[in-house]
């Protein structure tokens, strides 16, 4: 078989994405294997830290809480930079979604002591 460098190399990538795909399936597989039945807990916090939220005046709205993930949009006139910079003094870390909403995840590093100091935080939060 007669491969030319450009063609060695994109067959390279190809055997590259596949070992990283393996890597994260490997992942996947232990986490299920292992931390399946706490995921309920990830669940609650995530509903908890969803409810905390939604009685809160800097929330427009706020996304079903299905998951581990809780997604809100931010009122009118509070941005994502904001809100992303009052977290981190609470030491609570967030992600910038679409828009003008914002993003948090429970975990299983995410513990009921972490839950209740996130949900103390939040009213003290002031734009």
């Amino acid at each position: 078989m007669n491969l030319t460098s450009g063609k060695a190399q994109q067959a390279a990538q190809v055997v590259q994405k596949l070992r990283q795909a393996g890597f994260l399936a490997a992942a996947g597989i232990y986490a299920l294997d292992n931390h399946i039945t706490r995921l309920k807990d990830d669940h609650h916090r995530a509903k908890e830290l969803g409810k905390a939220l939604a009685r809160q005046p800097f929330v427009k709205s706020m996304m079903p809480v299905d998951t581990n993930i809780v997604i809100f949009e931010l009122a009118p006139g509070v941005t994502q930079q904001q809100f992303i910079t009052k977290a981190n003094e609470f030491q609570i870390k967030a992600l910038t979604f679409k828009d003008n909403e914002v993003r948090l995840v429970t975990h299983l590093d995410f513990t009921d002591a972490m839950l209740d100091k996130t949900v103390e935080a939040f009213p003290k939060f002031r734009f």
